[in-house]
Parts: structure tokens; sequence; C-alpha cells
């Protein structure tokens, strides 16, 4: 995942010229949403699951390495589903809420997953990874 959102873009650039209205504070708790499909760069196309047991997941990362990457320290787990399916997940996206909020950073996952009633989508720790282009 290196697709930075428009908001945070914005924001960076902002924060780096001392734009003092916009400055950007890092958020207190991120959180991982998943997504039927690429919620684009503005957020627009993200189709998150609802209901079924669906939560996004709070996550934290290491710091940040000379490559400019880092990673989720635990393990994220989404599920189980409970009633209906959730669709094929083709995309995670990190947030800084958990629900609603402003999308940080989005991307393809590296192979998409149906999600049906009782499963559970897992993430190691370690392999959701961010990293600067």
């Amino acid at each position: 995942m290196s697709a930075k959102s428009n908001y945070l873009e914005e924001k960076v650039l902002d924060h780096v010229l001392g734009k003092g209205a916009r400055d950007f504070t890092s958020p207190a708790n991120l959180y991982v949403a998943l997504s039927t499909a690429d919620p684009t760069e503005n957020g627009s196309g993200l189709a998150e699951p609802s209901g079924n047991g669906y939560a996004r997941q709070a996550v934290s990362f290491i710091a940040s390495d000379a490559a400019a990457a880092t990673e989720n320290t635990a393990q994220l787990t989404f599920g189980p589903c409970s009633t209906a399916q959730w669709g094929t997940i083709t995309h995670m996206a990190v947030f800084d809420a958990s629900t609603a909020g402003n999308m940080l950073y989005y991307g393809a996952l590296t192979a998409s997953r149906l999600i049906e009633v009782n499963d559970s989508l897992v993430v190691a720790a370690g392999d959701l990874d961010i990293a600067e282009l």
C-alpha cells in the first residue's frame, strides 16, 4: 500500500510549506478498512462492507526505515463474517477514524479474497506495508 489520498497529499504539502491554517497533526489513532473496489485518491470508490460482523481494525506501525517504508506491528483480524458475505475484498485503506473520517493511504491486496459467512480476513504482523515511492 503506497498510494496517498488527495487529503493526505494536501495536508503534508501545506504542513511542509508552513501554511498554518492547514497544518497537519498526526492522528491519535489509525484504522484499516476493507473495500471491494479501488477507493481512488479521493476515496469516492471506497466500497466498504457494512454489518455482518465487519468493523475497521485499529492499527499501529513501526517507525519508517531508511527506505521510507513501514509495516503493521500486530495482527489485524476482520470478522468473522456473520450472516451474509462481504463480497470480494480487493483493497485496503488506512483512515484516521473507526467510522467515516479521512482516508490517508490505500492500495490493492496482493490477492483478492471472497469473504463468505464464518470467514475472517487476517493480516499478519508485518504484512501491511506502506512505502513512499
